[in-house]
């Protein structure tokens, strides 16, 4: 009995180890991507995460692989980081505004996986997919919990907000002279003022 239990405690401690190993991986990959973009060498990834090259083929045997797993891995910290703001911010509107800003830094550096899966439709129909289902109820909440506490008004709906913010992003991350987070914040900011009178 205690030898089941033992190996039970040491199967959880392995799965958590490696759950800890891959979000290393992860973060790693993820920094290197934003700062040499997402052609940038597996060995920089490896270097990064202080792990050998072998390591990160194992858990991603092809860079497609390590891309898709890098922009499921900062979608689910978005969503996490949602909850989180609201809890932490001085405002719900507060809240949203900052939650703006990292889906900005998330939109502008998406490491090139749209070129990545150009030739897989379905690939990448599917993480688009996944990016609305996890990321739109996080920001209904966040406009909800805004327009409630009379920070902002009610009448604008979380994919829409969304999409406006993905189109002022478009192409800044090959333009250094625009960058869309001043625009954006101009957007949240009339977001709590009233609308003019007829």
């Amino acid at each position: 009995m205690h030898d089941s239990d033992g190996a039970g405690r040491a199967s959880r401690s392995k799965r958590a180890d490696a759950r800890r190993n891959e979000k290393t991986l992860l973060d790693a990959a993820a920094a290197v991507f934003v700062a040499s973009g997402v052609e940038a060498p597996v060995r920089d990834v490896a270097a990064k995460a202080g792990v050998g090259v072998g390591t990160i083929y194992r858990h991603f045997p092809t860079r497609a692989d390590l891309i898709i797993a890098v922009y499921r891995h900062q979608v689910e910290a978005l969503a996490e980081a949602g909850p989180t703001l609201l809890a932490t911010s001085a405002t719900p509107h507060a809240a949203l505004g900052q939650w703006i800003n990292l889906f900005v830094d998330f939109l502008v550096t998406k490491h090139g996986l749209a070129a990545v899966l150009k030739s897989d439709n379905a690939g990448f129909d599917a993480l688009h997919a996944y990016f609305l289902d996890r990321l739109v109820p996080v920001c209904t909440q966040l406009l909800e919990a805004a327009a409630s506490a009379g920070g902002i008004r009610a009448e604008l709906g979380a994919y829409e907000l969304m999409r406006g913010v993905g189109n002022l992003c478009i192409g800044a991350d090959h333009d250094p002279d625009y960058d869309p987070r001043r625009l954006v914040e101009l957007l949240i900011a009339g977001l709590g003022e009233p609308r003019p009178q007829p």
